[in-house]
C-alpha cells in the first residue's frame, strides 16, 4: 500500500511545483508523529487485526520511497530530458524509458530502507493492537521477564530485516538488468 501511493505522488511532487508546495510541509510534518501513537487511532478506525497493523506498516513504508523517489526524479540530468524531449519522446515515453529507469537506483533505495522499516511497524501494531506475531511475542517475553526469548525474537526480527533486505536487493538487481 505504501510503495502504491509513494510512487505516483512522489512522481507529482517532483514534477510539480505546486504539489511539491501544497504537500510537503504536511508530508513532514507526518513525519513527527510517533507510530506507537498512530496505533490506537488505527485501532479504534479500523479495527483489530491485521488491517490497522498493514495500514501502520504502509505508512512507515511510505515516507522513504516517496522521498527516494522525488530525489531520483529531481535529480535527473536536464540535458538527457531535452535531448529526448527534442527527439519527439512524449510523457508515457519519457516515464517509461527515461525517468523511470534512471531514477530507479533511488526509488529502488527507498524501497529497500522502506520495507526494512516494516518490521519496526508490524512489532509497534502488534503491541499495541495484538496479534500473533513476533510483536506480540514480545510483549510477552517482556511480562514475563524473559530475557533469553527477547533476544531470541529480536535477532529473528533482525533476521527478518536482513531477509526482506536481501531480496528487495535481489530484486533490484534482476530489474537492472
Amino acid at each position: 500500500m505504501g510503495l502504491g501511493v509513494a510512487l505516483p505522488l512522489g512522481y507529482l511532487i517532483a514534477r510539480s511545483d505546486l504539489a511539491a508546495s501544497a504537500l510537503q510541509p504536511y508530508l513532514a510534518a507526518s513525519q513527527a508523529v510517533p507510530a506507537v501513537a498512530l496505533a490506537p487511532l488505527f485501532a479504534l478506525w479500523l479495527g483489530y487485526g491485521l488491517l490497522p497493523i498493514a495500514v501502520l506498516c504502509a505508512l512507515l513504508v511510505f515516507f522513504p520511497i516517496l522521498m527516494n523517489t522525488v530525489l531520483g526524479l529531481r535529480s535527473l540530468d536536464p540535458d538527457v530530458m531535452g535531448a529526448a524531449r527534442v527527439d519527439g519522446v512524449g510523457w508515457w515515453g519519457m516515464l517509461w524509458y527515461i525517468e523511470f529507469p534512471l531514477a530507479l537506483p533511488s526509488i529502488l533505495t527507498g524501497v529497500r530502507n522502506g520495507f526494512t522499516l516494516s518490521i519496526t511497524g508490524a512489532v509497534v501494531g502488534e503491541f499495541v493492537m495484538g496479534g500473533e506475531g513476533l510483536g506480540q511475542l514480545l510483549s510477552v517475553q517482556r511480562q514475563e521477564a524473559d530475557t533469553i526469548g527477547l533476544f531470541s525474537t529480536l535477532v529473528m526480527l533482525a533476521l527478518l530485516a536482513a531477509g526482506f533486505y536481501g531480496v528487495i536487493r535481489l530484486v533490484e538487481r534482476l530489474v537492472q538488468r
